[in-house]
């Protein structure tokens, strides 16, 4: 049978509406979200900047230790969403991939073979070669377009200064890389994937918006600018289609507060602020509760989130909605000694981690008749 497992509780009918007066059945999928942290190859590409993961860099990446993070990976994403789906996620937005190869590999991971998922992918203008990409299980989905949109953005002229301690410390191996010839700034495309999933077209934008490295408020602008492609990308898919359900998600490498979420992409935090047309963001409440995905001096942000059209968070279940999110931060993936106690478990010098975010996902559920 192509749908998942019928899903019935009572408490998930109580949380849709307070109306219902008997128990009912909805097909549920999983859409989840992880930044790989550093997923690459022990190969040398001489077209990227990558010599520092390869068996003689500064990571001394070994067939071993990729091994290690491929079998790491598979685990989490195997778990991703459990607690409310006993399949792994229909769909995963993934980010910091070296290229497609790394992502062929992680599928035939034991265990994750058995889910045959596909892969769409495209190599980006970063000049570390780190990419975004879709897995996403052929069974229950059917891509018919997909396209990368570049990320035009440029750094302005401006005098030499001098960065500041904390402008410094915030700069990190996915540091922004600009053109001699033209001060472009070489960053991730904005991958949009549309198909059906179990016969509904839904539409996917995958993110991976520019670092702050150098500062938050100096590289705020190209975040910004993200922002304000994605909101064009969503405008032009509810221009042909006013009812498009559409899911943008990603690393934003910003919060649900700053200017780049709120502003330029227009995410509302309460369903009912939400506008036809509009966007939610269901992470906003999360980080007001101070919970996180990537942790930084001991203060925590949800860089990683996923955020739906407005067409995905009306009351009518007779097509797939919006359900609830979560942030996946089990005890596995967190590190119990050291410096770093209590942040993702990342890799180090004597351990291959996971990542240095933690995974975000949500639920799309759907009443079956």
């Amino acid at each position: 049978m192509r749908f998942l497992r019928l899903f019935s509780c009572f408490i998930l009918l109580f949380s849709l509406t307070n109306t219902f007066a008997q128990q009912k059945n909805y097909a549920i999928h999983t859409l989840a979200f992880y930044n790989f942290e550093n997923l690459f190859d022990t190969i040398n590409d001489p077209n990227t900047n990558d010599d520092e993961w390869t068996p003689k860099g500064a990571q001394h990446w070994t067939s071993k230790k990729y091994q290690q993070k491929l079998l790491n990976l598979s685990r989490v994403l195997l778990e991703i969403g459990s607690s409310e789906n006993t399949n792994s996620p229909t769909f995963i937005g993934c980010s910091e991939i070296e290229n497609r190869g790394v992502l062929e590999d992680l599928i035939k991971e034991p265990k994750l073979i058995n889910k045959e998922y596909g892969i769409i992918h495209f190599d980006s203008p970063d000049k570390r070669g780190i990419d975004v990409a879709l897995l996403y299980q052929k069974k229950y989905f059917r891509p018919t377009t997909y396209t990368n949109i570049p990320l035009n953005v440029y750094r302005k002229e401006t005098p030499i200064k001098a960065v500041t301690k904390v402008e410094a410390n915030e700069r990190s191996d996915d540091s922004l890389v600009v053109s001699d010839q033209n001060n472009r700034v070489f960053t991730r495309d904005q991958l949009l994937v549309t198909g059906f999933l179990d016969g509904e077209e839904i539409n996917i934008i995958v993110n991976h918006w520019p670092s702050r490295s150098g500062g938050e408020k100096k590289s705020s602008p190209f975040r910004e600018a993200a922002g304000a492609l994605n909101r064009k990308i969503i405008d032009s898919l509810q221009r042909i289609n006013p009812n498009a359900k559409v899911i943008t998600l990603g690393d934003l490498n910003d919060g649900p507060f700053n200017k780049s979420v709120k502003l330029a992409l227009g995410a509302k935090a309460n369903k009912a602020d939400v506008l036809p047309f509009g966007v939610f963001n269901p992470f906003e409440d999360m980080a007001k509760k101070g919970l996180g995905t990537i942790a930084y001096r001991d203060s925590w942000d949800i860089f990683d989130q996923i955020m739906v059209s407005q067409s995905l968070i009306e009351n009518d279940f007779s097509s797939f909605r919006y359900w609830k999110a979560g942030i996946y931060n089990k005890s596995f993936l967190i590190q119990t000694s050291g410096q770093y106690i209590g942040y993702p478990k990342r890799h180090s010098a004597t351990e291959v981690g996971f990542s240095d975010h933690f995974p975000v996902y949500i639920y799309l559920i759907k009443e079956m008749k």
